[in-house]
């Protein structure tokens, strides 16, 4: 296992809060996966200690932590929970790492990852991957997914809207739950023109819905993928071709609904038959098709049916992005946290 050479941490260690400091000795028990819990260097380690302003020495299978006794204890929280998600078979990456540290700001760490006291950890299974909430907010999602007919999930890119909705149809297919998977979205252009497209139909319309098939290929082997949408098992097109159907025994996602008229969105969501979920994903503040906020159905539908039986509405913010933490930021700074 490469070690990184001693050195100072970025932050400062104040020689007048010794009161205030604590210091706290962690052991591992599986030592096999110290490598990939460190990383390399012991480059987890450091993001551990930068971002939550500790001193981490690691020495053989345990780790001494020191520093504040709030950030101290975050940081054993923290440790754990990373070698809990290796344990499971996840991979470690600077996102996750930066997830767990974020939600480790909660009053418990445990309670984040688990829901309520004595609940089984809450996950989302597929082919490729088992997938564990990423803040505090993808919790109440995904809890809303595994009970909701309806679910409007609002909030700015990065924050895991179409990602957890796509792998909790593909975990529904894998059951059986449903038998078919129909993925949609407005074919609107994102503030620019791009003329024509060539090709037939399936080529004009894939560009706009390449995130839906990124989330898939992540959640499925792409050869499965390729050979369900042959199928007619797995369908993704434009929400025009919706009109005149009734979507029974199907996991079906709209994707940038904010992009909807209303009366797009109100054809959308009566399209709904039996035994069938139905997801609505969109930014609010993204609305890119002419007369604005006013104009979209996704902010008309959530003003009518938010506390109707069977809908469930999730609000996320700048905080619950998940993707580099700078990008949090940036909508913050943008936008303002989201009402």
């Amino acid at each position: 296992m490469a070690r990184r050479p001693a050195h100072k941490p970025r932050h400062d260690r104040p020689a007048n809060d010794a009161a205030q400091r604590s210091r706290v000795e962690v052991d591992f028990e599986n030592t096999a996966l110290l490598g990939a819990l460190f990383g390399q260097f012991d480059a987890n380690l450091v993001q551990v200690e930068n971002r939550l302003g500790v001193f981490i020495a690691a020495r053989g299978d345990k780790v001494q932590i020191e520093g504040p006794a709030d950030n101290v204890a975050r940081a054993r929280d923290v440790l754990k929970t990373m070698e809990e998600r290796l344990s499971t078979g996840q991979d470690l990456d600077s996102g996750l790492i930066e997830s767990i540290i974020a939600m480790s700001n909660e009053p418990t760490l445990d309670g984040i990852v688990n829901g309520k006291q004595d609940a089984p950890p809450i996950m989302i299974r597929t082919r490729r991957k088992t997938i564990v909430p990423r803040s505090a907010m993808q919790i109440d999602y995904m809890h809303s997914l595994a009970q909701d007919d309806i679910i409007f999930a609002l909030g700015p890119a990065g924050t895991g809207k179409t990602y957890l909705a796509v792998a909790q149809a593909v975990s529904e297919l894998i059951t059986g739950e449903v038998q078919r998977l129909i993925l949609s979205r407005p074919a609107v252009e994102a503030g620019e023109k791009i003329g024509f497209l060539p090709g037939d139909m399936k080529e004009k319309v894939d560009p706009f819905l390449r995130p839906l098939y990124d989330a898939l290929y992540d959640c499925m082997p792409p050869e499965q993928v390729e050979r369900h949408i042959e199928s007619g098992v797995i369908e993704i097109a434009p929400i025009a071709f919706m009109r005149g159907r009734t979507l029974a025994d199907a996991f079906v996602i709209l994707d940038e609904a904010q992009n909807t008229t209303r009366e797009q969105m109100k054809m959308f969501l009566t399209r709904f038959g039996q035994n069938s979920r139905m997801v609505v994903c969109g930014d609010p503040r993204q609305v890119d098709i002419p007369g604005g906020d006013r104009m979209s159905g996704l902010a008309d539908a959530v003003e009518k049916l938010e506390g109707v039986e069977g809908f469930g509405t999730i609000r996320f913010g700048a905080k619950d992005v998940v993707r580099h933490p700078i990008v949090g930021r940036i909508v913050d700074a943008y936008e303002g946290p989201l009402e």
